[in-house]
């Protein structure tokens, strides 16, 4: 398998944890992924980050080039096949248009807060990465004020 580019918007926009799991992953750059939605689902103070299809707001986030041994390590951090899937979205660097793996959570889980440890560690991949938090509250909230469907 040839590398590939993934798209972080949860606990891989933290650059010390994707160095833990995919230590061979490259840094590529920021974008959004336009008509998607961050959301927390799952159990109370454990819920973690998905994104949804919503028109009219977009999710940050940081991708990376990965090969096929980050790709696995991705596989058992993230949960698939148990709580993820595999997806593929078209994303934009550099003016160019490719096709980005993302993860998607399996089912319809509660809308909920994550840990005060999971918040914290996807804050600050936040500010490293000079994202705006305010998206990052937005989903904490569940309030998507320019979302067509919210």
């Amino acid at each position: 398998m040839s590398n590939r580019v993934f798209a972080a918007y949860g606990i891989g926009l933290n650059r010390s944890e994707m160095a833990k799991h995919c230590p061979t992953a490259k840094l590529l750059g920021a974008t959004e992924l336009k008509n998607f939605k961050l959301a927390f689902r799952g159990g109370n103070a454990c819920a973690v980050a998905s994104i949804e299809k919503t028109k009219g707001v977009s999710a940050p986030a940081l991708l990376w080039e990965i090969n096929s041994q980050d790709e696995t390590a991705l596989d058992r951090w993230i949960g698939v096949p148990e709580l993820f899937r595999k997806d593929t979205v078209k994303i934009r660097l550099n003016g160019v248009t490719l096709d980005a793996l993302v993860y998607i959570m399996i089912g319809n889980k509660p809308l909920n807060r994550p840990s005060a440890f999971y918040y914290s560690t996807l804050l600050e991949g936040y500010k490293a990465t000079g994202l705006d938090t305010d998206i990052l509250k937005a989903a904490i909230q569940n309030k998507y004020p320019n979302a067509a469907d919210a």
